[in-house]
């Protein structure tokens, strides 16, 4: 009887400390699989919304004759432009109900005509870190290239 009451009595701290560290490792290395894939998911979200705002400057174009300028920028896919060239036949409902933010919460880039696409306009994140460039996460997401960041 005082043999089953030993065997009853926890586990020890070695134990608790191997369980511990043991589950340590496996969510540092789950951790690490999860964000790497928050952040390539970041990226084509980033694609998907610039075909979206791609769809509404060609609606904005179809009505208007031609796309924004880039001193207009996407914000006349939102509010009615008062700055040159004013376009004629505007939407009053707007293209975009919001200005678009990019999946790190900055604003996409725009230019028209593109320096990537002269007949029409480029559009383009710039990433991760917000800054012109960059490689890997912190690379510019641009509507001339296909390939996954």
């Amino acid at each position: 009887m005082h043999r089953n009451r030993n065997r009853t009595r926890g586990f020890t701290l070695i134990e608790i400390m191997a369980v511990v560290l043991i589950m340590g490792m496996l969510i540092g290395l789950v951790g690490y699989q999860v964000f790497s894939r928050v952040e390539q998911a970041r990226g084509t979200t980033a694609r998907a919304q610039m075909k979206m705002i791609e769809g509404a400057l060609e609606f904005y174009r179809l009505d208007n004759g031609r796309f924004p300028s880039t001193d207009q920028g996407l914000d006349a896919l939102v509010r009615k432009p008062s700055i040159e060239p004013v376009p004629p036949r505007y939407n009053p409902d707007g293209y975009l109900k919001e200005d678009p933010l990019d999946p790190w919460s900055n604003p996409f880039e725009y230019q028209q005509p593109g320096v990537q696409n002269p007949r029409g306009f480029d559009l383009w994140s710039l990433g991760a870190d917000g800054q012109d460039g960059g490689e890997g996460v912190d690379a510019d997401i641009g509507n001339w290239s296909d390939e996954e960041a």
